[in-house]
């Protein structure tokens, strides 16, 4: 679909969280770009939270603690990571604004980020937006294998301890199919949409120091 045009006047951090509770999304046409299009895709990409696929190995690495798993640590690292040139992705749709504006969410308490940090080091990550039981995936990142994965589980163990229900991923790639993403229609998301967001959930309540073990228990059943 085209996206909407970009409009003139700026968009501040109550009109990015009105927009997300419409369904509407943003990116840039790359990082040089200081306008935005807003997305409404005809088909949503989304994470079944009681759906995440954890290959065998990505389970051992959990359990073998290889990552230490911070929380809204480091903002700033976890979007220059994200925003990094990479092979299939030279330019990249975060630009200065979005930067901007998810900084002030950030600082806000909307905005959240599961760092991956080895030996001192920030090696993966993510970051995405929560509103209501809602919470909009935006973008993540890896240096070493499977750290971006590891999050991504944290995420899910996350979002169903704290009483979420919908996990945005906004358009699905063979990557996050692989790891259990589905699309589905617009109408069907802004259902699940609309439900999540009269629910309150607790991005704080997982304990940081439960076991990797429980983490995945969490994941796979939900307890």
């Amino acid at each position: 679909m085209r996206p909407r045009q970009p409009k003139s006047e700026p968009i501040t951090p109550r009109i990015l969280l009105r927009a997300y509770a419409a369904g509407l999304f943003p990116m840039a046409e790359d990082a040089g770009d200081d306008a935005l299009f807003w997305f409404d895709p005809k088909e949503r990409g989304v994470f079944p939270l009681d759906g995440l696929i954890v290959s065998k190995s990505l389970a051992k690495t959990i359990r073998a603690k290889k990552f230490e798993i911070r929380i809204d640590q480091d903002f700033n690292g976890v979007l220059a990571g994200c925003a990094e040139s990479r092979p299939g992705r030279e330019n990249t749709w975060i630009n200065a604004t979005i930067a901007q504006l998810f900084g002030q969410l950030f600082e806000l308490g909307f905005v959240h980020t599961i760092e991956a940090w080895r030996e001192g080091e920030l090696v993966g990550g993510l970051y995405g937006l929560a509103l209501g039981g809602a919470f909009f995936g935006e973008s993540m990142f890896h240096r070493v294998t499977d750290a971006s994965k590891v999050c991504l589980a944290y995420l899910v163990a996350r979002l169903r301890r704290g009483g979420f229900t919908l996990l945005d991923a906004q358009f699905i790639t063979p990557h996050l199919e692989s790891l259990g993403a589905v699309e589905i229609s617009r109408d069907e998301y802004r259902h699940k949409l609309e439900a999540a967001l009269k629910i309150q959930g607790d991005f704080t309540r997982l304990d940081p120091l439960l076991p990797p073990g429980k983490v995945l228990a969490l994941v796979r059943n939900g307890t």
